[in-house]
């Protein structure tokens, strides 16, 4: 079974949030870790770039295939995890902590309540796996 922490939110997309103060931490889940295999590269976008709801950020490489990573909240890029640049395998072995993505500073505050909580998101994996 998947590691799901009690205190983020998730998306049916395997992307998960930790929101402080209006800016979300934002990385994909340990499920989309274990789907994708070994992780070799992550293509992420600038500062300052401005997403939508569900618009794609970027991209995770595997070894097996390459799929984009959607922010689930609108808003402004306001920090990258640079370490990933040279050691993208911390999705691997750490998606929840060393692994983190980007921080977004969301448009919404609210935004994050609508997505899935732990429960909801262990109940959506147990359908669909």
């Amino acid at each position: 079974m998947a590691n799901i922490p009690e205190n983020l939110r998730y998306t049916k997309d395997h992307e998960w949030l930790a929101v402080t103060d209006g800016t979300a931490t934002l990385g994909i889940t340990d499920y989309a870790q274990g789907s994708l295999g070994d992780v070799v590269y992550i293509d992420m976008p600038r500062v300052g770039d401005k997403f939508g709801a569900h618009e794609a950020f970027g991209s995770v490489e595997s070894v097996k295939a390459v799929s984009e990573i959607f922010t689930p909240v609108a808003g402004e890029i306001v920090e990258l995890n640079d370490g990933l640049n040279d050691s993208p395998e911390k999705v691997n072995s750490d998606p929840y902590g060393d692994g983190w993505m980007i921080k977004i500073k969301m448009e919404n505050a609210l935004a994050a309540d609508a997505l899935l909580s732990a429960d909801e998101y262990e109940e959506y994996l147990s359908t669909i796996g």
